[in-house]
């Protein structure tokens, strides 16, 4: 009987991880293999070894895109996770029309990314974007600017359409760990006089630990492949400036038909993802021995 379930099993799993295998394996095996050729849109490219790392070594454009990648990386880490801890903590205490108003909270969730910068493309224009509308209004028109063609604030105005997104994934997963975070202890620390910051800090944040290796970790793997976003709403520039790694490789790959090269940086940026995401699941692993 358990031979036949387990042929069963193996039978159903059979055509997922065939449509698996031939959809993402084997093309991320084609493209490492292509990392280490000079391959370009015509002819199948000759085997190079490490040329293409060494010209990173030189390419500014590399230079910039694994900054790019590496601050946007932390940043998109660390506003999800603040931002949307506080936003739970206090939504958590709202008693009227809480539904409402944790949906309205929850709406960026259900936007495609293309769609977010999209929204943010508009916010963000020059002569009638709503920011610099509203920032005249306020008598501050002299604040206003081309939030996306500057190379100062391209960026960070991208980093701030992505967070609006990611903030709303943060909160839902901390509104969903604050239901688990028993109320006999929370109480028995007040009636022991303890205030709010004691609280949070004593008894909610420790249960909330199983909620920040989620938001960590899909803030993470979100911020390390970050492409879409960033080709709608400025499409790597001004100049280069906003362009990751990942918005690199397509750039080279699919503009300048530099399949090599762009295989080439496709690999640094999954060793970096590998590397990253692998530090922070063995420190919370140690953090798990030694609590």
């Amino acid at each position: 009987m358990t031979i036949r379930r387990t042929w069963w099993a193996w039978g159903f799993l059979a055509a997922p991880l065939l449509a698996y295998g031939l959809a993402v394996v084997w093309p991320a095996l084609y493209s490492f293999a292509h990392g280490f050729t000079d391959w370009r849109a015509v002819g199948g490219g000759e085997f190079v070894g490490l040329d293409q790392f060494r010209r990173m070594a030189a390419d500014p454009s590399f230079g910039r895109a694994l900054k790019n990648t590496l601050l946007w990386t932390v940043v998109g880490v660390a506003v999800p996770t603040v931002v949307g801890l506080a936003l739970a903590l206090a939504l958590g205490r709202v008693t009227r029309f809480a539904k409402l108003i944790k949906s309205f909270f929850f709406l960026p969730l259900a936007l495609s990314l293309v769609v977010v910068g999209q929204v943010w493309f508009w916010i963000y224009r020059p002569e009638d974007g709503l920011l610099n509308l509203v920032l005249e209004a306020a008598g501050l028109g002299s604040w206003g600017q081309a939030w996306l063609s500057d190379p100062g604030t391209a960026l960070w105005a991208v980093m701030v359409a992505w967070g609006w997104q990611q903030v709303s994934l943060a909160m839902v997963i901390f509104l969903a760990g604050l239901t688990a975070v028993p109320r006999e202890l929370t109480e028995a620390a007040h009636m022991d006089g303890a205030g709010a910051w004691d609280r949070l800090r004593a008894v909610v944040l420790p249960a909330l630990r199983p909620s920040f290796v989620v938001v960590i970790s899909l803030s993470l793997i979100n911020a390390l492949k970050s492409f879409d976003i960033v080709y709608v709403m400025t499409g790597g520039g001004p100049f280069r400036q906003t362009e990751t790694l990942a918005v690199l490789a397509y750039r080279v790959s699919f503009k300048t038909y530099d399949f090599g090269y762009g295989s080439a940086v496709s690999i640094v940026l999954f060793v970096v993802s590998i590397v990253i995401i692998g530090a922070f699941f063995a420190w919370n692993a140690w953090k798990d021995r030694h609590v």
